[in-house]
């Protein structure tokens, strides 16, 4: 299969599971908040809703199309059941969300409000007392905590033997603890002085690879009964596709349109977010451009005139083109890899992996 064809088999095949998993989640959603209501009243809705409406958002459900094509590409026939599972990815990619718009004080989400400003809203609407802000942030907390609850659950009674429901709810689990950890470090780096090419790697490949590449990929390839030896070959394919994955969007976070992108361009900057571009400018830029990106970054408010300077200064020190030609390896890499292990699964598992890697420097949201 050519390449041209491989990546739009893939972006095919995304979409098709986009729907399926949008329909699914739609239909999940409906019945938990009548559930929420009937059961526990009206303030629990409001921290349901609140979850429910990130999570119904979506994009473009990469990781959950990635659980259904581990599944498919590992031969798994139960279709129904591995929907679930594409849900219950998506629902902790959620929970995620809602815990990293608190930590990097963000107000927007995927063109709307995030949980927390949601919340906050309504208890400016019913005239509470107290701080709403405070409120805000609080209920949104519970509504993650309530939410990733709720993928357990699901997780826990899907329609596969129980070694198979065992071993998908361990990578689970191990990878949302790893996913803690490399946010921890993206958030430590933002406060550190001085920040390593280790530690911005760390975190690519703990909060990025494992959470929205490898973590997906297993649950659905264990859940069709593939051992370590197929699990094993995936993964250096995964890993780097994830890096890759993170480097892009830091490059969009940046540069993109936010009118395409639902992001402002300024909130990485605003947030003091240490990237592979801003490591490469503090580590290679001239002494000037360092001190000025420096003074930005971290920075409560940012003006459009310091932004265009900062996007100067990526790409006038070299960062730009490194993130880029860092990109090119990893995704070299990858192929490589899923070249040496194509005959583990199906051809066309393998050529959805293969458009993905194509699809990548491409994408601009």
């Amino acid at each position: 299969m050519a390449k041209n064809d491989d990546q739009e088999l893939f972006i095919d095949k995304l979409k098709a599971h986009q729907r399926k998993i949008d329909a699914d989640i739609t239909q999940y959603a409906k019945k938990m908040r009548k559930h929420t209501k009937e059961q526990y009243g009206e303030y629990a809705l409001i921290e349901t809703d609140a979850f429910l409406q990130i999570l119904e958002r979506g994009g473009k459900r990469l990781r959950g199309s990635l659980v259904i094509l581990g599944y498919e590409m590992s031969g798994g026939k139960n279709d129904d059941m591995i929907i679930q599972v594409a849900r219950v990815v998506e629902m902790a990619h959620a929970y995620f969300l809602i815990i990293d718009d608190i930590q990097d004080r963000s107000d927007e989400r995927r063109g709307g409000p995030t949980a927390h400003k949601i919340l906050e809203k309504y208890h400016k609407e019913q005239r509470l007392n107290g701080d709403s802000e405070h409120f805000g942030m609080s209920v949104a907390l519970n509504a993650a905590i309530a939410g990733m609850h709720a993928a357990q659950m699901i997780l826990a009674n899907i329609d596969a033997a129980e070694v198979l429901r065992l071993n998908a709810s361990s990578i689970f689990n191990r990878t949302l603890s790893i996913t803690a950890h490399g946010q921890t470090q993206d958030i430590v780096n933002g406060y550190l002085q001085d920040v390593n090419e280790t530690e911005i790697n760390n975190v690519m490949t703990w909060k990025t690879a494992h959470y929205s590449v490898l973590n997906p990929l297993h649950m659905g390839m264990v859940l069709a009964g593939a051992d370590c030896h197929d699990t094993d070959a995936v993964t250096m394919y995964a890993t780097n596709i994830g890096k890759a994955y993170q480097i892009t969007d830091d490059i969009i976070g940046i540069f993109g349109e936010a009118s395409e992108t639902g992001k402002d361009q300024k909130s990485d900057l605003k947030e003091g977010k240490q990237t592979l571009l801003t490591w490469y400018v503090l580590t290679h830029g001239s002494h000037k451009d360092k001190e000025y990106l420096q003074s930005i970054l971290g920075k409560n408010s940012v003006s459009d005139k310091e932004l265009v300077r900062c996007q100067e200064i990526i790409r006038d020190s070299g960062a730009l083109d490194h993130a880029r030609t860092t990109v090119d390896q990893l995704l070299e890499e990858a192929l490589t890899s899923l070249d040496a292990s194509a005959n583990h699964w199906s051809d066309e598992g393998v050529a959805f992996l293969r458009g993905l890697a194509q699809y990548l420097p491409t994408r601009m949201s």
